[in-house]
């Protein structure tokens, strides 16, 4: 048997044979896709003109989105610069309330009672003031038996540690009235000290002893002024925020 000549049965093609086939079968499609133009039908285009076509797509549909993106942000800031002024902010309905409240308490407690004022608005609009602490008797006094005021229940009270300081916030309500208030007691986180209403609102007697223990903030004119929740022999006051457990597991 001759080497140039292939076995009986083999399967195998030789080059040109391969490269006619390959020429057959472009020739079948381009057959094809004249027949399905001609039809008015579209054509399969080959994988690799598909892909391509595909990726100048994408690339097209991204920059039409930039350019719309764009063309938004620069809406906004056309419409930003020609917008007007922000209408000023519309005084609070209780500010009236809070001014003769400032007043009445520079009237019966001294100029100087009135530390700061102001509405706290996430508080239903409650009209809050904050009392030097040397002030505070009288101011209570005023609080209480003012015609206007008549502060005759004290809700509760309660101590804060605000790291620069501590402080004691008093919610009192007006059952003649039906108003409600807050007063704000401010003092050194060294040597703290409020001079006590307990004669003014029993309620204060129980609450003020829980801040004693709690924050350590002592309370002149007290009537029995010792710890209520924590052992007497108890070190430190646990409220604090730079207190330390002599154990650490307690």
């Amino acid at each position: 048997m001759s080497e140039d000549k292939k076995p009986e049965g083999s399967a195998e093609l030789t080059a040109e044979e391969k490269a006619a086939e390959r020429a057959a079968a472009r020739a079948a499609r381009l057959a094809a896709k004249a027949a399905a133009e001609q039809a008015g039908e579209p054509a399969t285009a080959p994988p690799a003109e598909a892909s391509a076509a595909g990726d100048d797509e994408k690339a097209a549909k991204a920059q039409a989105a930039a350019e719309a993106r764009a063309a938004r942000a620069s809406a906004r800031g056309a419409k930003t610069d020609a917008a007007e002024p922000a209408a000023p902010k519309e005084p609070s309905p209780n500010q009236p309330l809070l001014d003769r409240l400032v007043a009445i308490l520079k009237e019966g407690a001294g100029e100087d009672a009135v530390v700061d004022s102001f509405i706290n608005e996430r508080d239903a609009h409650r009209p809050y003031v904050v009392i030097h602490s040397s002030r505070w008797p009288e101011a209570a006094v005023t609080l209480r038996d003012h015609e206007e005021l008549r502060c005759d229940y004290l809700r509760n009270l309660s101590g804060v540690d605000q790291e620069t300081h501590l402080e004691v916030a008093y919610h009192l309500l007006s059952l003649t009235h039906k108003r409600e208030y807050c007063v704000k007691v401010k003092t050194d986180r060294d040597q703290p000290s409020i001079p006590s209403v307990a004669p003014v609102w029993p309620t204060a007697n129980w609450n003020e002893r829980e801040v004693y223990d709690l924050l350590g903030i002592d309370f002149p004119g007290h009537p029995n002024l010792v710890r209520i929740m924590m052992p007497d022999d108890w070190v430190g006051h646990p409220l604090r925020k730079d207190y330390e457990p002599l154990d650490p597991e307690v």
